[in-house]
């Protein structure tokens, strides 16, 4: 559980931030990066929410997102050591509901003709705002990862793979089912 009785605690004045484990890292080091960069994902989808209409189900999916993203960064928070107990990580299961969603949107939305510009209704550009921000997350993580000392779990970087997809599918539900689809017309202003 988690309490806030503080909000500023000052340790930050010198420009670091304590990892979960407690280790001081400079707030500008990649791990604070990319769990940073988690965080901005789950605010744009948050922004994305309250424009959308009607689309319950669609909100209740990208709640559980939310409260995923959260997970991933206590996940990246926590670097794995061997020799310590587990903190909380992200599943695989987790991914496996973000592919039955993506499935689940994606039955209603007819096949694409051209790529899908960010547009149409406000949601929908939200939800590609969060999911452009969700691909730097994953590119950070993915360095991140390629550093011996920096282990990233594999289950996290396929989450944020998957939820770049899912992302693009929603917005496409978010505009009325691709109706409302702004598609790229390649050379249309030359």
């Amino acid at each position: 559980m988690v309490v806030l009785n503080r909000i500023y605690t000052r340790t930050g004045d010198d420009g670091t931030t304590a990892l979960g484990s407690g280790e001081r890292r400079p707030k500008y080091d990649l791990r604070v990066a990319a769990y940073g960069t988690v965080d901005e994902t789950n605010a744009a989808i948050g922004v994305a929410r309250v424009h959308l209409d009607d689309a319950r189900e669609l909100d209740a999916m990208l709640g559980m997102i939310q409260n995923d993203l959260f997970d991933l960064g206590a996940d990246l928070a926590v670097p794995q050591r061997e020799g310590k107990a587990e903190r909380l990580r992200v599943l695989s299961s987790q991914v496996e509901r973000l592919e039955h969603h993506i499935d689940k949107l994606n039955e209603k939305l007819s096949p694409l003709t051209s790529f899908v510009l960010p547009g149409g209704t406000p949601a929908a550009a939200y939800l590609h705002l969060a999911r452009t921000v969700c691909r730097r997350a994953e590119r950070m993580m993915v360095e991140l990862a390629a550093k011996p000392e920096e282990p990233v779990s594999d289950a996290a970087i396929q989450y944020m793979n998957r939820l770049s997809d899912f992302l693009f599918v929603a917005s496409r539900a978010a505009n009325h089912n691709g109706a409302d689809d702004v598609l790229w017309v390649p050379g249309q202003n030359r």
